[in-house]
């Protein structure tokens, strides 16, 4: 156990709004501050074929195992350690080995999704909102993914017309309103972090 007091901040928006730049941002400031990705904790599919894997809505809440991320933030803000869940992306299946993660003062939850569920947010200090334009969160989607997935532009731009828009539009967008903070994911990046520190002294 941790004498400290664990905070912790949930940061949402949309694909490419920069939430997980401003997460990174906030961990650098803070030495002691860890960010966990949501992404970590999709569903185990390996009972799936891979067929009906690629043709699972990884947008949608579904998607995300909530009761193991929620027993894991349980466990956080009590100090504790906990063994964080690695998945490969490639095969839509949780790994055997798992990743220690705990022992900070802030831990940083990011994903697009991190304000949806009530369970979540009733452990958060602070509920943060990063919001940009959907042209740009496009654009910044297409070269991420094209750079470090390798995928095609047109497998990207017609993935986040079919299934990534929509979602935002259904579900991440409206969670806006539970945000105590909301970032402008097209502005000065030292701003939005000064900004957000800010908002959670005043919590």
């Amino acid at each position: 156990m941790q004498s400290k007091k664990v905070e912790i901040v949930g940061v949402a928006g949309g694909s490419g709004s920069g939430k997980s730049t401003l997460a990174r941002a906030v961990a650098r400031q803070e030495p002691d501050a860890g960010v966990l990705e949501i992404d970590a904790y999709y569903r185990d599919l390996s009972h799936l074929s891979l067929e009906e894997r690629h043709a699972v809505n990884f947008d949608h809440p579904d998607a995300i195992d909530w009761e193991l991320l929620t027993t894991h933030l349980d466990q956080l803000r009590a100090g504790a350690r906990i063994a964080r869940p690695s998945y490969d992306f490639a095969t839509h299946t949780r790994r055997s080995e798992a990743e220690p993660f705990g022992g900070v003062r802030l831990v940083v939850l990011e994903g697009i999704l991190a304000l949806y569920p009530e369970s979540l947010r009733r452990l958060y200090d602070l509920a943060v909102f990063v919001d940009a334009p959907s042209g740009l969160r496009t654009e910044r989607r297409v070269q991420r993914d094209v750079r470090e997935r390798g995928r095609t532009e047109e497998s990207v731009r017609r993935q986040m017309a079919a299934t990534v828009e929509p979602m935002y539009q259904r579900f991440v967008e409206p969670s806006r309103r539970y945000a105590d903070f909301v970032a402008d994911g097209t502005g000065d990046l030292d701003a939005a972090v000064a900004g957000l520190f800010g908002s959670l002294a005043a919590a």
